[in-house]
């Protein structure tokens, strides 16, 4: 399984990765969209909203289950991702690159320095 060095990661499955302009992008592991199987449909109704550390943000439908979505840390959620509205099955196929889910606005990017390293979350999952 691929996980990029570059990202950070969380025990939920979620990676985070802080652009040059301090905005950061959010998406789901390869890992998680291999455990949910094809997904079907995102929903994130949270656009505009500033949320914590560990909050819900949205949800990922896939043909067997529903899962939650966690924020990495604590920000404002300033868009979801228009590709994967139209093609949701983007997570499946490109979770690290064109399916990512949201672009987040830190309230303190520093925060991601507290979350898992590739090794780390190669480690949680058994890979």
């Amino acid at each position: 399984m691929n996980f990029p060095a570059e990202l950070s990661y969380t025990e939920d499955h979620e990676w985070i990765r802080i652009e040059d302009d301090g905005t950061a992008v959010i998406g789901i592991t390869e890992f998680a969209q291999n455990e949910l199987g094809d997904i079907i449909f995102i929903d994130v109704n949270t656009v505009g909203q500033s949320l914590g550390k560990g909050e819900v943000f949205g949800a990922v439908e896939a043909v067997k289950t529903v899962s939650d979505l966690f924020l990495p840390i604590e920000g404002e959620v300033l868009e979801l991702n228009p590709a994967i509205e139209k093609s949701p099955e983007l997570l499946n196929s490109d979770p690290y690159g064109e399916g990512w889910i949201i672009r987040l606005k830190p309230a303190d990017a520093g925060e991601k320095d507290g979350l898992l390293t590739a090794d780390a979350y190669r480690e949680l999952v058994g890979a």
